[in-house]
């Protein structure tokens, strides 16, 4: 016996998802090591552009939590983190690949000038796949969200409909 169409469609969707956040916690730890490899200690722009991973990491962890639990509330938080996130990696993205040079500077790294813009090119491209990463997890996170709606409705509406012509009068009732 296999799956059905829709659930095979819903498992494929799942897996993409989850396979998706582990690609942002990837690329976001990577990115922190980037960052962290000019500088030991970072300067102000360094701990902000680690916090900026972090916070993809959690939104990330909190996208694998949604899917299995099925909560509202941290449905609601991954999509807040997810677009906060996605904003500012694709920020971070065009800053980093405008004023290298600048960016640097704020960075203070010990990395030699050419070495360090190398390196930062490589945390500037992770961040641009990041960026695509958060609206892909977006976009199935909202078809999942979606799929269990449409799936709840099915399976809720023909008991609903019995419980509620209970409530009814005799003359309404069919």
């Amino acid at each position: 016996m296999g799956l059905s169409s829709d659930a095979q469609s819903h498992y494929k969707t799942h897996k993409l998802f989850l396979i998706s956040n582990y690609i942002l916690l990837g690329a976001a730890s990577s990115c922190i090591f980037l960052t962290l490899s000019l500088r030991l200690l970072p300067s102000v722009a360094g701990g902000l552009l680690v916090l900026l991973h972090i916070i993809t990491i959690a939104g990330a962890i909190s996208g694998c939590n949604a899917v299995s639990a099925g909560s509202s509330k941290w449905y609601a938080a991954h999509m807040v983190a997810a677009v906060l996130t996605a904003i500012f990696q694709g920020s971070v993205s065009v800053l980093i690949f405008t004023t290298t040079s600048n960016f640097l500077a704020a960075l203070k790294s010990y990395v030699r000038e050419d070495d360090a813009a190398v390196i930062l090119k490589m945390a500037g491209g992770l961040c641009v796949l990041m960026f695509f990463m958060e609206w892909l997890v977006l976009t199935l996170a909202f078809f999942l969200r979606y799929y269990a709606f449409v799936d709840g409705n099915r399976t809720t509406g023909k008991v609903q409909a019995e419980d509620d012509s209970k409530w009814w009068a005799t003359p309404f009732q069919v």
